[in-house]
């Protein structure tokens, strides 16, 4: 699947985005596997409470499935303005 990194989670990252092999059943499984990557991931990833993520270009939860997305998106709140 693709996963998608935007604002301060791409700075900490270093990618736009990357294809991901992965086993996660869930979004937070996911993000528990890449955090285990790399000091980069866990420093994006440090603080979920700050982070929204969208499967297929819809706002989800951390605790939604997987299965049968193509693209999972993280990103900051938007602030509008």
């Amino acid at each position: 699947m693709d996963v998608l990194y935007f604002a301060w989670v791409r700075e900490r990252i270093g990618l736009p985005k990357e294809k991901v092999e992965t086993q996660a059943a869930t979004v937070s499984e996911l993000v528990a596997e890449l955090t285990a990557r790399e000091d980069r991931y866990a420093a994006a990833f440090a603080d979920l409470s700050a982070l929204r993520v969208a499967l297929d270009q819809e706002l989800s939860d951390f605790d939604a499935p997987l299965s049968g997305v193509r693209e999972v998106a993280f990103f900051p709140p938007m602030t509008g303005g």
